[in-house]
């Protein structure tokens, strides 16, 4: 019988440590000074493609927050209904504003408004496109376009395995160069689809006890 065994090492949280700017140094370098507090830019909205790193970095904005034990809402595609700005808000993070519904937009609307009349929270949204290509109520897109707008640039092929290879020590094994030129040539080539099939051959390692290699990379592929 198989042995099963249980991935115990932890999955490294998106952090600005394990982030790779590529062509985003400006954005990341900006950010980095509103959370150290050496800018006061309150309101951000990041655009670019799928892939690019856009939930890598948002979700790494509400760790920073979480760690100083501060209250971070990170909210992908979605806002409930029931959520109210109060003064404990750090942070409020919106992934995919393009997927709002209009009852969604209307609220997000009137959550900008407070933030800056009270003086509340860092707000960061981002979408798939520039504001002004957005399929969004025109009064929320002045909105998106108050604070810093920035587009996020896809990783290069060589940062893209620069990546891949830290993210492999992270999970405790190092990656040769050759099996993420393979990865990048077999999978989709968004980083996201490129982590998703680390991990799954990371796994499969594990539970086989065999060592990372091309030959492994290739029975995974055949048998998918």
């Amino acid at each position: 019988m198989m042995q099963q065994i249980l991935d115990i090492l932890p999955v490294t949280a998106p952090s600005l440590q394990n982030f790779i700017p590529g062509r985003n140094l400006e954005l990341i370098s900006m950010i980095k000074r509103v959370l150290h507090k050496k800018e006061n830019e309150r309101f951000f909205y990041i655009w670019g493609n799928t892939g690019c790193g856009k939930s890598h970095l948002l979700q790494a904005i509400a760790y920073h927050f979480i760690n100083k034990q501060q209250s971070a809402y990170y909210f992908p595609g979605e806002l409930p209904a029931d959520f109210d700005v109060n003064s404990d808000i750090g942070c409020l993070i919106i992934d995919d504003v393009e997927r709002f519904d209009e009852f969604a937009q209307l609220k997000l609307f009137n959550i900008y408004n407070q933030l800056r009349d009270k003086n509340l929270a860092l707000l960061i949204v981002s979408g798939n496109s520039a504001p002004s290509q957005l399929d969004l109520r025109r009064d929320l897109v002045t909105r998106l376009c108050w604070g810093l707008v920035y587009q996020m640039h896809e990783l290069t092929e060589n940062e893209k395995i620069e990546a891949l290879q830290r993210h492999a020590l992270e999970r405790g094994f190092a990656l040769e160069p050759h099996i993420c030129q393979y990865l990048l040539r077999r999978s989709r080539r968004d980083l996201r689809s490129l982590i998703m099939r680390l991990d799954e051959l990371d796994r499969y390692s594990l539970i086989h006890q065999r060592k990372v290699t091309i030959h492994l990379l290739r029975k995974i592929f055949r048998e998918n």
